[in-house]
């Protein structure tokens, strides 16, 4: 399947705008509604899109229910499987080769004046070093017409690109960018142990579509999603450059840090194509955050209690709270729900339990059950000096912070009349 198939439905915009600041500003102007550029000044030929991937319009497009989504990503991880290589000429993504590399005249994005300058926030970085294979998100910044400064956080990249810098070589990559979905999910996920996200991906290929996931070989030896709108061979480099200002997901701005520069070497992409310009801090951003934290946080909590959904919240940037909905069998079941659902996701500093009455996505229905069914003196949960989140700038200067668990659920048995709404 193809990233441009979730674009049905999205406003197009044709009025001449440049990439620097004003695809952010349309987007505010229209309340942040699904939209593709299709006349950008300085990207003529190439179209851009945002506000494309949300839990719903995800949910939509798989025919699946929310909890329901979330059982098959925590399916996958269990069962990967693998890609199958087509050649080139069945390939979109090889369609066209640009001549030269020039990634200034992609749609890449300045959206924040915040920002040091343009950004691809939303393409993923597949790399092998080592043996190994990783698929994952990492924002790079534009630093001219073929390198880019990547932030590298302390994960499985990261630990990659440290063995090869002491070995004194470089990692050759495929950066991609507008996949299917399922590939942009699995590369959102976090494992505690290295885990192959393109065979993740390619079972959820098979589950959701009854087909397999489709790749190409590059040049550099890499394979890359062959449905996507881009895929370009590049390096990660002994070089390091200066990245950030960022505005991140938190709405707030990240450091200046040296990073390790990419070295763009080509760039293929199917005909007309369509660049991912997620906005950071948007809802998208939310999306691939929080969504692929949701199965290790039920996995976690179906070990004690009975959840039926869990909901990483937009208040808290998809990343930080997180709403759980259990069927409580026994007093103190929401209790166990917190606990749990802390230790499945260390990063997170609130939790609010609600039953399965309570839409976990509806912020006021969340807040309802708050005012209804939870005393703060007996239904909370404070922890203390805990691992904290580096997205949270409140954090404690050793990296700690304390947490809270609020449960929300009537006990079992209790009579439900006065705690239901006819609303």
């Amino acid at each position: 399947m193809a990233f441009r198939e979730l674009l049905e439905g999205a406003s197009v915009v044709g009025e001449p705008m440049s990439v620097k600041f004003s695809i952010l500003e349309k987007s505010i102007a229209t309340g942040n509604a699904p939209m593709v550029f299709s006349n950008l000044e300085e990207s003529p030929g190439h179209r851009a899109a945002i506000n494309i991937l949300t839990r719903q319009r995800l949910c939509e497009y798989f025919g699946v229910a929310p909890g329901e989504l979330i059982d098959i990503l925590a399916w996958a991880m269990e069962n990967p499987s693998e890609p199958v290589i087509v050649p080139k000429e069945e390939s979109p993504v090889m369609d066209n080769t640009m001549e030269g590399v020039d990634l200034g005249r992609l749609p890449i994005p300045w959206h924040y004046p915040e920002d040091a300058g343009r950004y691809q926030s939303a393409s993923i970085i597949i790399a092998e070093y080592g043996g190994e294979r990783n698929t994952s998100f990492h924002r790079q910044l534009l630093k001219d017409n073929g390198r880019t400064a990547t932030r590298l956080v302390p994960r499985h990249l990261r630990t990659m690109a440290e063995s090869a810098e002491n070995d004194g070589q470089e990692i050759p990559i495929v950066v991609v960018n507008g996949p299917d979905p399922v590939v942009l999910l699995a590369g959102a996920m976090s494992f505690d142990e290295p885990l192959d996200e393109l065979r993740v991906a390619a079972a959820l290929h098979e589950r959701l579509y009854n087909s397999p996931l489709r790749v190409v070989k590059m040049s550099n030896g890499l394979i890359s999603p062959a449905d996507a709108e881009y895929a370009m061979e590049a390096r990660i480099t002994l070089d390091r450059g200066s990245e950030g200002p960022y505005v991140d997901i938190t709405g707030t701005v990240d450091d200046v840090r040296m990073e390790p520069v990419i070295e763009y070497d080509k760039i293929h992409h199917r005909d007309d194509p369509v660049f991912h310009a997620l906005i950071p801090a948007g809802l998208e951003h939310m999306t691939l955050m929080g969504m692929p934290r949701a199965p290790t946080i039920k996995q976690a909590v179906s070990s004690v209690v009975d959840c039926t959904d869990v909901y990483l919240t937009e208040g808290g940037c998809g990343w930080l709270s997180s709403v759980v909905q259990i069927s409580p069998a026994e007093v103190g079941d929401g209790v166990k729900a917190i606990h749990a659902a802390l230790d499945g996701h260390r990063s997170m500093k609130q939790v609010i339990v609600v039953d399965k009455d309570i839409d976990v996505a509806s912020s006021s229905r969340v807040e309802w059950a708050l005012m209804t069914r939870w005393q703060p003196d007996k239904d909370t949960v404070i922890l203390s000096e805990q691992k904290g989140s580096s997205l949270d700038p409140s954090r404690s200067e050793d990296g700690t912070t304390s947490k809270i668990g609020m449960d929300a659920t009537l006990e079992p048995g209790v009579d439900w009349g006065p705690y239901e709404s006819v609303l």
